[in-house]
């Protein structure tokens, strides 16, 4: 059963989406989607970035800082990896990083901090920003 994400909150998210962590990856991740994936594809873009991404409280900022701290104590590498790309785009600063993760080691534990320090670093040599 083919997945419709022909919607008004699909078209939403998948604006934010794009627009946070670019145009490519956004598009490559969903034409790699194959049937059982593209459930989870229409899940993630309407409600992670449809609702929550959209909503007003927040800026896009502070929001990419909170996924930092949360990926970090989660000790996530391959999702903050992709978190910090869309955290300089939204103007998270390499110190604010820094402080965020070095929070994250107090209140989560070193070696999530650790890694996520490692995975940071990597993240800022793509960029320009070692």
């Amino acid at each position: 059963m083919a997945t419709d994400i022909n919607t008004p909150q699909f078209a939403k998210g998948l604006s934010v989406r794009r627009e946070v962590l670019g145009k490519e990856y956004v598009d490559k991740s969903l034409a790699d989607a194959d049937d059982f994936m593209m459930a989870f594809q229409k899940l993630t873009t309407e409600w992670c970035w449809g609702e929550i991404w959209s909503r007003p409280g927040l800026p896009r900022k502070t929001r990419s800082m909170l996924n930092l701290a949360m990926l970090s104590a989660l000790n996530r590498p391959g999702e903050l990896k992709l978190h910090l790309r869309g955290a300089l785009t939204n103007g998270v600063t390499v110190e604010e990083i820094k402080e965020i993760f070095l929070q994250v080691g107090i209140y989560c534990g070193i070696p999530a901090a650790l890694e996520s320090f490692k995975t940071a670093r990597e993240v800022f040599k793509e960029h320009g920003k070692a």
